[in-house]
C-alpha cells in the first residue's frame, strides 16, 4: 500500500471527532484553520465554538466591531490573526457577497491566508489536490524520508513543498491532508512518538537510523529581546481606573492596557522619575504599591516581558491629564486585553478585591 493510502487508512480509524470535520462549509473551515494556526487543538476548540456561536455566518462576523472580535480572541495570542480574520470577513461579506473563493490561488489573495490555510480550505471544501505543509507534516516527512534540511530555511520550505506535491493523493485530497496532519499530531509526535505501533515503521528512515528524536531540524535564528513594563493601575475612591488602547504595529495592536512606562528596569524609581507619570499626578502625592512580590516574566515568541503592576492610589476625583480613558472598575472585564493583563485583572478587579483595596485607602 502506498504512503498516502496507509495514512488515510490510519486516519479513518484514529481521527478525533472535531466540529469542523462535520462540515465542508468554507466559512467554518477557514475559521478553524485561522484559530488553529500556532495553536493546539485543545486550546483552539473552545474559541472555535465561541466564534461560531457568536458569529454563525461570515456576515455576522463582518458586522461585528473589532473590539468584540479581539475580546472573543483574548488569550489566543498573535492578535494580528484576529484583525486579519475580521478584515477578511468584511471583504468576503461585502465584496464577494458571502461566497468564499473556491480555488487555492484565489484563496491566497485573502488577508491572513497563506499557503497552508489556502491548501486546507481548497482541499477540504473544494476537493482540490493541493498539499498542506505545516509543523506536523514537516515532522512526518522529515522522519519518514530521513531529510535533514532545516525546515525554516528557503531551501527546506521548497524541498518539503515539492515532496508534498509528489505524495498528494489526487483521489482523496481532503482525507489525505487531514490524515497526514492528524498523524503528526497523534502518532508521529514531537516527543515520544508511537514508533512501535506505527503503520509505516517498516519504511521509516529515521527509525532505521535511530534519528527520530533528531528530526526535523530547525535552525535557531531568533534572538530574544528583553523588555521592562511598569504598568500603572490607578485606583480612585470613586472606583474609577484608567485604560489606554495600544496603537501602532507592535505587539497587542488594538488591545487595551493600563498606562505603561517602559524603561530599562522594573522598579519604583523608573515610574517616579518619568515625566509622563509626573504629568498624570500633577505634583500631588500618590501611594504606589507593587502588586506582585517580584516582577513576572511573560514570554512571547520573540520577546520576554518583565512586568510589574503598580497600584496607584488617588483621591476622588482622580488627578489625571486630559485624553485618558476613565472607566468604572466593574467594566474593566468588557475590554479586550492581552492575557498578561487578563490574569492580573481577574485577580485584582473582582468585587471583593476592589472593595478591600478601597477600604485600605480610607
Amino acid at each position: 500500500m502506498i504512503f498516502s493510502k496507509k495514512l488515510i487508512s490510519w486516519y479513518l480509524q484514529n481521527k478525533r471527532a472535531m466540529p469542523w470535520r462535520e462540515t465542508k462549509n468554507p466559512y467554518h473551515i477557514w475559521l478553524s484553520e485561522i484559530i488553529l494556526q500556532q495553536t493546539r487543538v485543545a486550546q483552539g476548540l473552545p474559541y472555535y465554538l465561541s466564534f461560531t456561536e457568536a458569529f454563525p455566518t461570515v456576515f455576522d462576523l463582518a458586522k461585528a466591531k473589532e473590539e468584540e472580535v479581539l475580546k472573543l480572541w483574548q488569550g489566543l495570542g498573535y492578535y494580528s490573526r484576529a484583525r486579519n480574520l475580521h478584515t477578511t470577513a468584511k471583504y468576503v461579506a461585502d465584496e464577494l457577497k458571502g461566497v468564499f473563493p473556491s480555488t487555492y490561488n484565489d484563496l491566497l489573495k485573502l488577508k491572513g491566508v497563506g499557503d497552508y490555510t489556502a491548501s486546507a480550505i481548497a482541499s477540504i471544501c473544494y476537493n482540490e489536490a493541493v498539499p498542506v505543509v505545516d509543523g506536523n507534516v514537516y515532522r512526518v516527512l522529515s522522519r519518514y524520508y530521513g531529510i535533514d534540511t532545516p525546515i525554516n530555511t528557503t531551501k527546506g520550505v521548497k524541498e518539503f513543498k515539492e515532496l508534498a506535491i509528489t505524495l498528494m493523493d489526487h483521489e482523496q485530497p481532503a482525507e489525505y491532508n487531514q490524515a497526514i496532519m492528524e498523524f503528526g499530531a497523534l502518532q508521529c509526535k514531537p516527543q515520544s512518538p508511537y514508533c512501535i505501533i506505527c503503520p509505516i515503521q517498516d519504511s521509516c528512515d529515521a527509525l532505521k537510523e535511530g534519528r527520530v528524536q533528531l528530526l526535523p531540524i530547525k535552525i535557531k535564528k531568533l534572538k530574544i529581546k528583553k523588555r521592562y513594563f511598569n504598568y500603572l493601575v490607578f485606583c480612585a475612591e470613586n472606583q474609577k481606573t484608567i485604560i489606554q488602547q495600544r496603537i501602532g504595529k507592535g505587539i497587542w495592536e488594538g488591545l487595551y492596557e493600563f498606562p505603561l512606562i517602559e524603561g530599562e528596569r522594573v522598579d519604583h524609581t523608573t515610574i517616579t522619575s518619568d515625566d509622563a507619570f509626573k504629568k498624570m499626578i500633577k505634583g500631588e502625592k500618590s501611594e504606589i504599591t507593587p502588586f506582585y512580590d517580584k516582577p513576572i516574566v511573560h514570554k512571547l515568541s520573540h520577546q520576554h516581558l518583565y512586568t510589574q503592576f503598580y497600584i496607584v492610589n488617588l483621591g476622588d476625583p482622580p488627578s489625571i491629564i486630559h485624553n485618558q480613558k476613565l472607566i468604572d472598575c466593574v467594566d474593566i472585564h468588557k475590554y479586550p486585553v492581552p492575557i498578561l493583563l487578563g490574569k492580573f485583572i481577574d485577580r485584582f478587579f473582582d468585587k471583593s478585591s476592589i472593595k478591600k483595596h478601597l477600604k485600605s485607602m480610607s
